[in-house]
């Protein structure tokens, strides 16, 4: 979807910003990067300032191609589990970043995403820490990032201690730890989140627990569950047990969502990966 074809419906003549921004869903950043671009905004054809005017039945074309800004890396490989014009859905592998950064310059999911669409900038939808595996949203343009923003609704699975039974929310504030950049912990001045779980399965070894996080702080799950006291398998920042794995337990293995495209509800999945798998019941399947 490189272009955006946007039929112009008013009852009036109308300024273009205010009927992008209020009738069509452009981002205030889409549009200000779109008018400063060569032929980022064409009105029938012809190239058009924000501060014009629209009226009924003109057709607005966006350009919305975006050249990658990471290095490209073919070598990877990241199941794709969906995939339209406006987004792509990959099973993330643990132990891979979703992002360049400071010692994973070329080994992240927008270095192979960048492989995969040299066209396209990578816009994460939502992130997953390193360590954790899963569903993870590309979105292909900044329009479609900011459709969907918001648009998920995940459910992630975690190993914890045995004893960890039952369900119930957790609702407690997160934070930084004073001093460090990465840790986060439950404080009062921190940010408001929620997490619900429910425990499915216990084995002498763990117990599997899902979680559905209703807000989206920074390492919101494992903060949580090692404040209930069950901390991940396998999580050593946050006290979790590393004897049995040595990356923390967790897995986002569903994904809800509205396409932008179809308007369809879409609901995806995907397996626990295998070293988890490998410490529960041989007959666990969790979805149908």
């Amino acid at each position: 979807m490189s272009q955006l074809l946007i039929p112009v419906h008013c009852n009036t003549p109308m300024q273009l910003r205010s009927y992008l921004r209020g009738h069509a869903g452009i981002s205030a950043r889409l549009l200000n990067r779109l008018k400063h671009q060569n032929g980022g905004i064409l009105c029938n054809g012809n190239p058009i300032r924000v501060i014009d005017t629209v009226k009924n039945g003109d057709l607005i074309c966006l350009d919305l191609q975006e050249a990658s800004a990471f290095t490209p890396n073919p070598k990877l490989c990241v199941p794709v589990v969906y995939e339209n014009e406006s987004v792509v859905i990959y099973n993330k592998p643990a132990n891979m970043p979703v992002h360049p950064s400071p010692g994973h310059y070329e080994d992240t999911l927008g270095n192979y995403h960048a492989a995969r669409y040299p066209n396209h900038r990578f816009h994460a939808v939502f992130r997953l820490d390193r360590n954790t595996s899963g569903l993870c949203a590309i979105a292909k343009t900044a329009y479609a990032a900011h459709r969907l923003h918001h648009a998920f609704t995940k459910r992630y699975y975690a190993l914890v201690p045995p004893d960890c039974s039952g369900s119930g929310t957790i609702s407690a504030p997160i934070g930084r730890v004073q001093d460090s950049v990465i840790t986060r912990c439950v404080r009062a001045d921190g940010k408001e989140a929620v997490t619900h779980y429910r425990t499915l399965i216990q084995t002498p070894q763990c117990a599997l627990v899902e979680l559905m996080p209703q807000t989206g702080r920074t390492h919101q799950i494992r903060v949580h569950m090692a404040h209930l006291g069950f901390p991940l398998l396998g999580d050593d920042l946050y006290g979790g047990d590393c004897t049995l794995l040595q990356s923390h337990a967790l897995h986002c293995g569903m994904l809800s969502f509205c396409d932008p495209i179809t308007h369809h509800l879409m609901t995806l999945t995907a397996p626990l990966r295998q070293e988890m798998l490998a410490l529960l019941p041989h007959e666990i399947s969790l979805f149908p």
